[in-house]
């Protein structure tokens, strides 16, 4: 994870290089734990998530203390279960590991525990197209989930999977908000990101 990764003026995400947006669903409900900025170091606040071939990132409405988004590389992302309890919303849950920074030790950084809940319309249109881009990534990547302790491999190599067949062929739930990008949505600048502990720079 990436907490308050670089956004556009809209909200959203500065891309990588090589990145592809998939879908952006607004109106979920998210709660994330150890995070500094946040009161009490959880976070739980309303906003958008978007997914791409790499990376599933939140985007609050209101900021949380200083919390504003959380970046989840799909690579890093394990144990995520779509849940549907009988007296509450369906949600999707499961852990991150985060991002390391080059010059940190990893053992000074936590998984984090994440929670995705649908309180505003469907999922079934989000949830499919998740797990399926999640297990493509995968395996593509020849990727089993690693432990904690484990050596991280660069999470930009998500980059690599393929994702045109899966949109074209995603099913469309009319009770479902999500918005799938059958083209990627026009960016505010040409900035674009050459990995997780850089700024972004010009794409040209």
């Amino acid at each position: 994870m990436a907490e308050n990764p670089q956004l556009y003026g809209n909200g959203m995400p500065v891309p990588f290089h090589g990145e592809m947006f998939v879908l952006a669903r607004d109106g979920v409900e998210f709660h994330v734990d150890k995070i500094p900025s946040a009161p009490g170091g959880h976070a739980k606040t309303k906003g958008t998530i978007y997914l791409s071939n790499i990376r599933m990132v939140f985007v609050a409405s209101k900021p949380v203390g200083n919390f504003f988004a959380f970046d989840m590389p799909l690579l890093y992302v394990h144990g995520e279960k779509f849940n549907q309890p009988i007296f509450q919303c369906n949600n999707v849950s499961g852990f991150v590991e985060p991002v390391v920074p080059d010059s940190q030790n990893r053992a000074l950084y936590s998984t984090h525990t994440f929670k995705i809940l649908f309180k505003e319309g469907g999922c079934g249109t989000f949830v499919p197209l998740f797990l399926n881009l999640i297990t493509s990534v995968r395996r593509y990547n020849q990727f089993e989930a690693q432990s904690a302790a484990a050596p991280r491999m660069d999470p930009l190599q998500a980059a690599q999977t393929p994702v045109d067949e899966m949109m074209r062929h995603a099913y469309v739930d009319p009770n479902d908000p999500t918005k799938i990008f059958l083209q990627q949505p026009a960016p505010e600048s040409q900035l674009r990101r050459r990995n997780y502990n850089a700024p972004a720079d010009n794409a040209y």
